[in-house]
């Protein structure tokens, strides 16, 4: 089996609060630690914008797997579902696909790097 190689990015390109459509596939990669080497990917599902009174620019995140089997928000109070809620501004960590990929691509750099220095 061959991957292709590819030049990646020196920064994340995470996905554009414009360009979220709900019910399509998104990819959370945080980190556990300061130096960006041990990397957490998330399956979430864009949901909607606003989806309580008081929200203003509020982005909504279900986990992929109550989101496959039909649970919604409304329901989300009997512990099935796992809902994540935050500012438009603030979604440098959600990627499609592709730069989530290239995201973790970076991360196996760095870590490749600290392992030569050390």
């Amino acid at each position: 089996m061959h991957f292709e190689g590819r030049d990646l990015p020196d920064y994340a390109e995470p996905v554009s609060a414009s360009y979220l459509r709900e019910g399509q596939i998104y990819f959370a990669v945080t980190y556990v630690d300061n130096e960006m080497l041990v990397p957490v990917m998330e399956t979430i599902v864009f949901i909607g914008r606003n989806l309580e009174p008081d929200d203003l620019d509020q982005v909504y995140f279900q986990d992929i797997w109550s989101h496959r089997e039909g649970v919604s928000y409304s329901e989300s109070d009997d512990g099935r579902a796992t809902f994540q809620c935050g500012a438009e501004a603030e979604i440098g960590h959600i990627f499609e696909y592709e730069h989530a990929l290239e995201e973790l691509m970076r991360c196996a750099l760095r870590r490749q790097a600290k392992k030569s220095k050390a």
